[in-house]
């Protein structure tokens, strides 16, 4: 899309629509615009060391949603298999609201992120000092304080208004905030950066495919955990 903005203009067409038609794929995507428009903000204020390369990242992750998003609304069988599953479970009758939002959530970081990362990173990496390295992943960890700010925002404006069901993570992870804050999202993100440098640093086409799927066979793990 090239620019934020636009994304964001496009998820709220989308969750407009979505939310008239009853379709549940509305409960990720809301806190996805949330999470982007704190992004720019944060941007905006001069959070990061480069506002240039972070605004890039925002908008070529936003890219891989919507990619995914229109393959799987056409059909396409190319459409990866983590969001098919996580498109098929929000419009399943019976998936509770913190479901989807955390299908959606594990097929965007888990999945996409590590790609988008490293198509930014590979542009460069060579190139870099270790400075710029430390500055890149600088940029990229504060991204985790972003999300912090607007954890509350999404449990109370989008989950609360739905149904009670935080007892599902309760169980599993214990509390959510804790759960979606300070362990789970924090250290995936982690994972990611890790997974991308890995994947930057891949000597050809073959080895970056077979690691592809590795990542998407672990995502799908989760998937199924949170009942996808």
């Amino acid at each position: 899309m090239g620019d934020p903005k636009l994304a964001m203009d496009r998820m709220q067409a989308c969750i407009c629509r979505w939310e008239e038609e009853g379709d549940e794929r509305s409960v990720f995507l809301r806190c996805y615009a949330m999470m982007t428009a704190n992004m720019l903000a944060a941007i905006e204020a001069g959070e990061f060391h480069d506002r240039a390369w972070v605004r890039r990242l925002l908008t070529h992750f936003a890219d891989y949603y919507f990619i995914a998003l229109d393959a799987y609304d056409v059909g396409d069988e190319g459409v990866p298999a983590v969001w098919r599953q996580t498109h098929d479970a929000a419009r399943r009758a019976g998936t509770l609201a913190l479901q989807n939002l955390l299908l959606g959530v594990n097929a965007h970081i888990n999945y996409d992120l590590v790609l988008a990362t490293a198509d930014l990173l590979e542009e460069e990496w060579p190139g870099l000092s270790s400075e710029a390295r430390r500055q890149r992943r600088d940029d990229y960890n504060h991204v985790n304080e972003i999300i912090e700010r607007t954890v509350d925002a999404v449990q109370d404006e989008i989950l609360e208004r739905r149904q009670p069901m935080l007892q599902v993570v309760d169980t599993v992870f214990g509390p959510v905030d804790e759960w979606l804050i300070g362990r789970q999202i924090t250290r995936w993100r982690n994972d990611v950066w890790a997974e991308a440098v890995r994947r930057v640093e891949m000597a050809d086409a073959e080895e970056r495919e077979h690691h592809r799927r590795s990542v998407e066979t672990a995502v799908l793990r989760w998937t199924q955990r949170f009942g996808g």
